[in-house]
């Protein structure tokens, strides 16, 4: 079989979808922007430049999420199956920098004289650093499927709020009844946008994200054989091993059907979701050690 045509092949469907949802989620003038919840008071100000974030009607937001899921399914296996038979050297690990932009950095909230007060507080709260108003991080396209959670307890709705009183010299204030979400109301789309945004840089350049996966691979392999070094070691000597490190993923798909499938197909992306499902697993099974 001709892997590099086939992957090409559903590559190219892919693409049309994607740019399908895009052209959905701005149809019409849908694609509407409202003030971030809890912005300070300065934030709403300069809400026409930097505090807006993408609003879609309820109903439009899901139409998109039905098909997105499986598209973004059908990539991660395209991925899985053009990684077959690459070959990675890892790097050498680089030591840690204390100015790391993922770590959590601790300003002075207060200044005199260039001095601090001691009060301090992490650049992730609103207002403790200036980067905390900037443009969201970009996402990349996960290369796993997420985990199932079937025994997870549902959240219950709420249906109230509280009402604290003091017989005698107050009266609780009426509460009114929550109205259940419309079709048409406006919700959040930011993270939805920055999905698309993955999946179409994931769609574009797709040996890239193939080189991902085969690193992920090869350190797997190189910490299961750190892990067994262990055991050997621990055993000879008569003693009980050790769980080192944390847990490890050691499959990329999940078990049963891929997320976004649906029983009875009905869109163009329900037929490359299953090829692509095929060639992943046919790729995951049989490695290419040529």
């Amino acid at each position: 079989m001709d892997w590099n045509a086939a992957i090409e092949k559903h590559r190219e469907a892919l693409t049309h979808i994607v740019a399908a949802l895009v052209a959905m989620a701005g149809l019409g003038g849908q694609f509407t922007f409202f003030p971030q919840e809890g912005a300070s008071p300065r934030g709403l100000a300069q809400a026409e430049k930097s505090k807006l974030s993408p609003a879609l009607q309820r109903h439009l937001r899901l139409a998109v999420l039905r098909l997105l899921r499986p598209a973004e399914s059908a990539t991660r296996r395209l991925i899985i199956a053009l990684a077959r038979g690459l070959v990675v050297t890892l790097p050498r690990p680089r030591k840690a920098d204390p100015a790391t932009p993922g770590k959590t950095r601790i300003i002075p909230t207060i200044l005199r004289n260039g001095v601090g007060t001691g009060i301090t507080m992490p650049s992730a709260i609103p207002g403790g650093s200036p980067s905390a108003c900037t443009k969201p991080r970009a996402l990349s396209l996960p290369l796993f499927d997420p985990p199932q959670h079937p025994f997870r307890p549902r959240r219950p709705k709420q249906n109230g709020v509280p009402r604290i009183s003091l017989p005698g010299f107050t009266q609780p204030f009426p509460v009114a009844d929550r109205r259940p979400p419309a079709p048409d109301d406006a919700v959040d789309a930011g993270r939805l946008g920055r999905r698309l945004e993955a999946l179409a840089s994931a769609l574009d350049d797709l040996p890239r994200q193939a080189m991902r996966f085969a690193r992920w691979r090869v350190r797997g392999a190189d910490a299961a054989a750190r892990d067994k070094e262990h055991r050997d070691a621990a055993g000879a000597q008569g003693k009980q091993p050790r769980a080192r490190g944390r847990v490890r993923r050691v499959w990329p798909l999940r078990i049963g059907r891929p997320p976004g499938s649906r029983r009875r197909p009905s869109h163009e992306v329900d037929e490359v979701l299953t090829a692509a499902h095929g060639l992943a697993f046919w790729a995951l099974e049989h490695p290419d050690t040529s």
